[in-house]
């Protein structure tokens, strides 16, 4: 059994303990993530953006989260896995959001699917949660529905605007999700609605009254696009920099000549000098064919 399930994550909201959480998309990072002791992965749909290079998340499949999602499982010995369900895999009805909920439980081997929006999307969260299958909700900013605001805006201003993204927290849990997560909600208004409900929050840009926190992976370590970051992001290690100067020191080690060097090569497995020489003779080009012009 995993240290991160559902029951101790709610634990540790009862307890008061923060929650940590990141996106992560493949075996080695998830691998050292696991190591590290983050709470809980998100294997999210912004691998669009961050592992295909698309504008947004729209583009990305339900094949292409399952075998991203798979990868990160498997390298997960305690960190739970939470994987998203892409855009129009679960909008269309409660029917269609279960079979995918499903299949990407049973092959990607994860802990939980995460789906985007609040009252719009409680029965199909209804129908997951029976089957079975647990649910994180995400309100707010919902990304999917980028086009719907205009862009990447924070949502909850306002007296209206809080009691939309308050009521559909409060009707994501009573549908049966076990968390929710809150992107680009003012800080007092995201610490209210984790105060409110019972079901664990994970705040992006939302401040610091949540019961936990995710970042995308590339943004923390400063590996993603050299461009606009949100303001919610913090870098806590250039390592993008550390990568680019170790390409570049490859690069100008194999086109000097200096690596390989004697200690990276099988030196004690080469044959003798007189068995290469052999070789050498017998295994000489054929001389290449003369063709004979007709002027």
């Amino acid at each position: 059994m995993k240290q991160n399930t559902v029951a101790t994550l709610a634990a540790m909201k009862a307890r008061g303990e923060k929650i940590s959480q990141l996106t992560c998309y493949d075996y080695s990072t998830a691998r050292i993530m696991d190591e590290a002791g983050i709470n809980t992965i998100l294997v999210g749909d912004s691998l669009g953006m961050t592992m295909q290079g698309y504008p947004d998340t729209l583009p990305v499949t339900v094949d292409e989260m399952i075998i991203y999602g798979r990868s990160v499982a498997r390298a997960c010995k305690n960190t739970f896995v939470v994987l998203d369900m892409p855009f129009m895999s679960y909008q269309v009805s409660p029917e269609q959001a279960l079979t995918n909920a499903g299949r990407m439980m049973k092959e990607a081997m994860v802990d939980c699917v995460k789906l985007e929006g609040g009252k719009a999307v409680c029965p199909q969260i209804r129908a997951i949660t029976n089957a079975g299958i647990p649910v994180c909700a995400h309100v707010g900013m919902t990304p999917q529905s980028h086009h719907t605001y205009g862009g990447f805006k924070v949502q909850g201003k306002g007296e209206e605007g809080a009691r939309r993204v308050l009521e559909d927290a409060l009707a994501v849990q009573e549908a049966g999700a076990f968390a929710v997560v809150l992107e680009c909600v003012p800080p007092k208004l995201a610490a209210l609605i984790t105060k409110k409900l019972d079901i664990i929050t994970i705040g992006i840009g939302a401040g610091s009254g949540c019961d936990g926190q995710v970042l995308v992976c590339q943004d923390m370590l400063g590996i993603g696009d050299s461009g606009y970051l949100p303001k919610f992001v913090k870098t806590f290690a250039q390592i993008g920099e550390v990568m680019r100067e170790a390409f570049q020191t490859y690069d100008r080690q194999v086109k000097a000549s200096v690596f390989p060097t004697a200690r990276e090569s099988y030196v004690k497995s080469d044959c003798s000098d007189d068995i290469l020489a052999r070789l050498d003779r017998e295994y000489r080009p054929e001389e290449p064919l003369k063709i004979c012009s007709v002027l």
